[in-house]
């Protein structure tokens, strides 16, 4: 399974493609396409150049967790930066 992730222009926010056509921070509030219907969806996210950058492609569970090399990634972009815990997003929610 694929979902769709990609930065908010606005703040920089890591955000997936919700059902709702919206974005939403939450990974697991992502909608979730077989490989084969994800590259028409991920064609039309990177059209929306006014509100999102680099949008693409990750591999999910049908749960919507991250898999393979995904899940290093998307754990590292959606916590914020890997070094001081008192600065960016990590500061934010959990400093």
């Amino acid at each position: 399974m694929k979902a769709v992730t990609g930065n908010l222009l606005s703040d920089g926010s890591v955000v997936y493609l919700g059902d709702d056509d919206q974005w939403t921070s939450d990974i697991g509030a992502a909608a979730r396409f077989e490989d084969d219907d994800a590259l028409p969806v991920i064609a039309a996210a990177q059209l929306r150049v006014t509100e999102i950058a680099d949008a693409y492609l990750i591999d999910v569970e049908p749960s919507g967790a991250p898999v393979g090399r995904a899940v290093i990634r998307e754990t590292i972009r959606s916590a914020g930066p890997t070094v001081r815990t008192d600065l960016g997003l990590q500061a934010e929610c959990c400093g």
